[in-house]
């Protein structure tokens, strides 16, 4: 299993006890889908390794506290701590109409309703209060808000979002 086919779900946030139990981060929206997972991979040493899941308790705040399969004693779970944890991409539901998950439209091209082209996401900022689109344009950086109807139509086969954007927003990132 590679990065590539993959999404990453969160990491090890610290030690749980003394007895090789870790918390979880998930660092996603809805953390309670979560809460049965047989296994994650863990990136040790730019590798994912597989690690099956005794036990999981989901905490608050996106945090889960869980017993790894031979992960016994705190020396063991130790070089865990901070490491980044994934699942494959293919247990994801697939999603339609404008949702979608924040991996799966970098690249994509933007086009605004008023504007026209925009360019190429580069990444979703996951802010939690307010979360931008990171949008490459030549050489500058364009950031949209990723509000409630601002993306209007998602064409997956064309690798296209199109959005409303508020008006002047584009343009004052575009001035020169």
């Amino acid at each position: 299993m590679n990065k590539a086919d993959c999404f990453n779900l969160g990491y090890v946030a610290k030690l749980h006890g003394f007895k090789g139990e870790v918390s979880l981060f998930f660092d996603v929206t809805t953390p309670e889908e979560y809460g049965s997972l047989d296994a994650v991979f863990i990136d040790v040493n730019g590798m994912l390794t597989p690690f099956f899941i005794e036990r999981i308790k989901l905490r608050a705040k996106g945090f889960a506290q869980v017993k790894l399969e031979g992960v016994d004693d705190e020396s063991q779970a130790k070089p865990l701590l901070r490491k980044d944890i994934y699942l494959p991409l293919e247990i994801l539901p697939k999603l339609s109409g404008t949702n979608f998950y924040d991996h799966e439209v970098i690249d994509y091209l933007v086009v605004d309703e008023k504007f026209g082209e925009v360019g190429r996401i580069v990444q979703i900022v996951d802010y939690k209060v307010n979360p931008l689109i990171q949008i490459k344009n030549r050489d500058k950086e364009v950031l949209l808000p990723l509000i409630e109807g601002l993306v209007t139509k998602l064409d997956r086969e064309s690798k296209t979002m199109q959005v409303n954007a508020p008006d002047g927003l584009i343009e004052l990132y575009l001035a020169d």
